[in-house]
């Protein structure tokens, strides 16, 4: 549906009052209770909560080089129907996105897809190969005005690479976007290390992988006085790095994904890939920690680590199958479960911790505004009181790999718009 004149009604805005909001054009043009307007579209957000338009800091797209797996058109769909007006680009496609073409590529077909914004994130090195560094400067200065860069997939695991790619984006405010695994103490590893990959005899994934990163980064982080993002953070040590880091004023973030919020590592018991990925799943003991961390701000964000896989790529032997997992459509309803129906965080948190958080991170200025006159249109409308039923067959990705098929979930989304344009209309994709 294209921009036209909105009235959402009797709406709760994220700090629980209730107002109307009228849409016209791009632009939120009247915000407060008991309006009247013949000339627009009423829906009725009675019982609803209105958030500002989800972002994403970390999604795989796919395109181009894997388009059987994900587009840019199927990913900004899944995006629009999750409650998303911008979703971040993942650089590990096939070409790598470590040139200003590839980023520019993947811009314009967000920008052709029109239903979120897409920005791309660039390489930290050449071919994420961890060794020369990427056409950094080429990319921010690009269309794309790129300011996220990451080898996400792989970790940047030479500590002078690390080094002179957090001093190079200095020059523009940029941040590095760091995979935390380090490689040699986890050379073919495919789950959490403990007691339940070794009944399982599969290779474990130790937590000072990802910890030992975390601790060297925050300190070169420190020493460069730059800017460092801490991807997918799953455990207890991890969390105590970075509130220590923060302690220090060390200026690191840092984002948590919603499967690691709810899901542990005995779910490898069932041998099902739909549960392997990167990183590992981990304990009970790391999602309250995780949870812990993001209720009192320790950890910034919520991204999804969306990563869409084929068929082929994950209905196989577990050692042979792809690490990753679906996140888009479900991510809003994870964080309500695990967060606020549990009284760790209000809906003015989730506002903060999805939309205003990451777009601050990103540098997205035309993201994560406030719902207020003046401002872009891109809301978010939930139910928090329904449920739905999570079905892969259904989802709006071209993959199905969600670990989350059968699971009866909080929160109905009915409508997401991105300036003023509605994506998603009574839980319908446009």
């Amino acid at each position: 549906m294209t921009s036209s004149k909105f009235l959402l009604k009797g709406g709760a805005l994220p700090d629980g009052t209730l107002h109307d909001i009228v849409i016209e054009g791009e632009l939120i043009t009247t915000v407060h209770a008991g309006i009247s307007d013949p000339q627009a579209t009423v829906i009725d957000a009675t019982g609803c909560v209105i958030l500002p338009g989800l972002v994403d800091l970390h999604t795989h797209l796919r395109q181009p080089g894997r388009e059987d797996a994900e587009t840019v058109e199927s990913a900004s769909r899944a995006g629009a129907k999750g409650g998303f007006t911008a979703l971040s680009a993942m650089a590990n496609t096939s070409p790598v996105a470590d040139n200003a073409g590839v980023v520019e590529q993947v811009y314009r077909l967000g920008q052709e897809a029109g239903l979120l914004d897409v920005f791309p994130i660039g390489a930290v090195t050449q071919g994420l190969k961890g060794e020369a560094l990427s056409e950094i400067g080429a990319m921010a200065d690009s269309v794309a005005r790129v300011r996220v860069f990451s080898d996400d997939g792989m970790c940047v695991f030479d500590p002078l690479v690390m080094r002179r790619a957090l001093e190079y984006i200095k020059k523009f405010n940029g941040v590095i976007a760091q995979h935390a695994q380090e490689p040699r103490l986890t050379v073919g590893a495919q789950m959490n290390e403990g007691e339940i990959s070794a009944r399982l005899g599969l290779r474990g994934w130790p937590a000072i992988a990802e910890e030992a990163i975390i601790a060297r980064d925050v300190l070169l982080t420190d020493h460069v006085q730059s800017r460092l993002h801490v991807c997918h953070v799953t455990t207890a040590g991890g969390v105590e790095i970075i509130r220590w880091a923060k302690a220090r004023g060390i200026n690191v973030t840092a984002e948590v994904t919603p499967h690691h919020l709810l899901l542990t590592d005995d779910l490898s018991c069932s041998y099902d890939p739909v549960f392997k990925v990167n990183p590992p799943l981990r304990t009970e003991k790391d999602i309250h920690a995780l949870r812990e961390a993001l209720a009192d701000g320790t950890i910034d964000i919520v991204a999804t680590d969306h990563a869409p896989h084929t068929m082929e790529s994950k209905e196989c032997e577990w050692q042979e199958a792809s690490f990753g997992m679906l996140g888009l459509e479900t991510a809003l309803s994870i964080v309500q479960k695990t967060m606020v129906d549990t009284g760790l965080m209000k809906w003015q948190d989730v506002a903060d911790r999805m939309s205003k958080a990451p777009a601050t991170i990103g540098g997205y200025d035309q993201q994560g505004q406030g719902i207020a006159p003046g401002n872009f249109a891109n809301l978010t409308v939930v139910n928090p009181s329904q449920t739905w039923t999570v079905d892969r067959d259904l989802v709006q990705s071209r993959s199905r790999n969600t670990p989350f098929h059968g699971y009866q979930l909080p929160g109905v989304l009915t409508h997401t718009f991105y300036k003023g344009k509605a994506t998603l209309l009574n839980g319908v994709v446009a």
